[in-house]
């Protein structure tokens, strides 16, 4: 995510410079491209989209310019990705933030939880303890009355 978020789309007249861009090899691609080509055994793309058949009447200056605006469109996709990948982790660095402060929250709330239950539990045991006093308290008035009749 650091790599996306620095990168900055090199461009050479504006023709955009690929290389350091893509996470896949490019240049390795071109090289088998080009190896395939010097033998002659390229296969014929009939599938291939890049310039549509009308377009190989053109001559090459038209070619170069529809291959270039054609770059320039897969640049400005290029660039929403980035900008939409920045904008997720952004997006997934808040979250973690909220994460953490909430995580921070619940253990802060679970030591005053297990606080105040261990003072619940203290309340209790004095509590038994006043009512075992009270009792021996009431028995020992019970039985002074019985002498004091």
């Amino acid at each position: 995510s650091s790599k996306i978020r620095n990168m900055e789309v090199p461009s050479a007249d504006g023709v955009a410079i690929l290389e350091d861009c893509i996470g896949f090899s490019l240049t390795k691609t071109i090289s088998k491209v080009e190896e395939k080509l010097k033998k002659g055994v390229l296969p014929d793309c009939q599938d291939d989209d890049i310039i549509p058949r009308a377009a190989n009447e053109m001559g090459a200056e038209a070619q170069i310019r529809f291959l270039k605006a054609k770059l320039r469109v897969t640049q400005e996709d290029l660039a929403n990705v980035v900008f939409e990948c920045r904008k997720k982790d952004d997006e997934n660095q808040n979250l973690e933030t909220r994460l953490k402060d909430t995580e921070e929250e619940n253990t802060r709330l679970q030591r005053t939880v297990n606080l105040q239950q261990s003072q619940a539990e203290k309340y209790k045991m004095l509590s038994q303890e006043a009512n075992k006093k009270t009792e021996g308290l009431q028995q020992e008035v019970t039985a002074l009355e019985k002498v004091l009749q």
